[in-house]
């Protein structure tokens, strides 16, 4: 017992350490460090590139919190933001969206919203509100769009009315090409940068037809791309070369993402994707870069089977900040700037689908260096997380819930 209790202390002396650091990623105390959280066997003896780099060392949030259900009533809800008065907006995969109040009141559905293929993974999906919604009341979206030659992940914006039950005006601003008659891998997120563009990710739909297109620049899918509000290109996007590039592309080589968060310390842009089994993918965006999908991976095909030539590590293609084998299916993510929970500062949060848990990054040097897991004893597939205007967590749930994640 004496050795444990010395290892213990030790390991709090380090993390202490580490939070007195000029570095602003960590700048408190995350917890208490315990073995890594996840304990079953990966799918393959793929080795990672980095220490740190996949099963990093358990946390243990020491500041009492709770994770308490204020509302079960929502439809498949997909995405949550807030809204300048603190009020929640919430899409549901079936076509609509809903207000909540932060004690968990929900509005009647939100109308006035094109018409959306909820089929298989598609649906109304991401959200995010104009910077200046307070005078314009605008709302951008992502869903699946049914068209000639099958599905698109398409971007629309509209007016909320100033009665709250109705979308004036919606328009689609964009659409990820080609159009494929797959109901997967849509990506679906949606946020704005730190320079006011719109930034979307986009699936590359799954088939295998359309999974090389995660590799070619003059297609839409399996990208992140940056967009004005009118939906065209950014003036300042990267320039990516080969023959009939496209000029919104910000990056590209992604397999289905499903998460993207902006780093409120460093403007940057923080992306989760989904993998086959294993590989799910934490990176950390830089312009006019390739993240490899499907040329490298951690995981394997659903079969067994390698994914293409088995390899983890090319030049020229960058490599996950973190990953996950077995997988955890992260969704919605969010940054955590409050201090209601202190051991959270600057920590990246996570829903998980197939984990059905919130993931805990604490990140240093754009390194994880602990993972905890969140609420996992309610057996809930998380789909996205926000931060409230009250400093709180919000999260919700395929199967309806939504959360308020707060100190008690």
């Amino acid at each position: 017992m004496r050795n444990i209790n010395q290892i213990a202390i030790v390991s709090s002396m380090l993390i202490t350490l580490l939070s007195c650091s000029s570095d602003k990623d960590v700048d408190v105390n995350p917890g208490t460090t315990t073995n890594p959280v996840e304990g079953n066997a990966a799918n393959t003896t793929y080795k990672p590139a980095f220490a740190g780099q996949t099963r990093a060392s358990g946390l243990q949030t020491n500041t009492p919190y709770q994770g308490t259900v204020i509302a079960t009533a929502l439809t498949s809800p997909w995405g949550i933001k807030s809204l300048p008065d603190g009020r929640l907006l919430i899409t549901e995969k079936t076509g609509t969206m809903r207000i909540a109040t932060t004690a968990g009141v929900l509005s009647a559905p939100i109308t006035g919203i094109p018409a959306v293929n909820a089929g298989g993974q598609g649906g109304l999906l991401g959200l995010t509100i104009d910077p200046d919604f307070t005078t314009n009341r605008m709302i951008y979206w992502v869903y699946a769009e049914a068209t000639t030659g099958g599905n698109n992940t398409a971007v629309a914006k509209g007016k909320l009315s100033a009665d709250e039950k109705t979308i004036e005006g919606a328009t689609v601003i964009y659409r990820a090409k080609p159009a494929n008659g797959s109901t997967l891998h849509y990506g679906g997120r949606i946020l704005f940068d730190k320079s006011g563009f719109l930034v979307v990710s986009t699936g590359e739909r799954s088939v295998l037809e359309t999974r090389p297109l995660a590799q070619s620049v003059a297609s839409g899918l399996g990208k992140v791309v940056r967009l004005t509000k009118e939906g065209q290109p950014a003036s300042s996007n990267p320039t990516f070369t080969g023959t009939g590039a496209l000029p919104e592309l910000y990056t590209i080589g992604h397999r289905n993402p499903q998460g993207l968060a902006l780093n409120p310390n460093t403007g940057e842009i923080w992306l989760a994707e989904h993998g086959p089994r294993g590989g799910d993918e934490i990176n950390r965006l830089k312009a006019g870069s390739n993240y490899g999908w499907p040329t490298i991976t951690y995981g394997i095909e659903y079969s067994g089977e390698k994914v293409g030539a088995g390899i983890q590590q090319q030049d020229g293609l960058e490599q996950p900040v973190y990953y996950w084998d077995p997988v955890v299916s992260p969704s919605g993510m969010t940054f955590y700037i409050g201090n209601r929970v202190p051991e959270w500062q600057n920590n990246l949060f996570i829903g998980a689908l197939s984990g059905m848990h919130i993931v805990r990054l604490a990140i240093k040097d754009n390194k994880v260096v602990g993972e905890e897991r969140l609420l996992a004893s309610e057996n809930q597939r998380f789909r996205d997380v926000t931060q409230g205007n009250d400093g709180a967590l919000y999260a919700v749930t395929d199967g309806g819930r939504l959360y308020k994640i707060d100190k008690k």
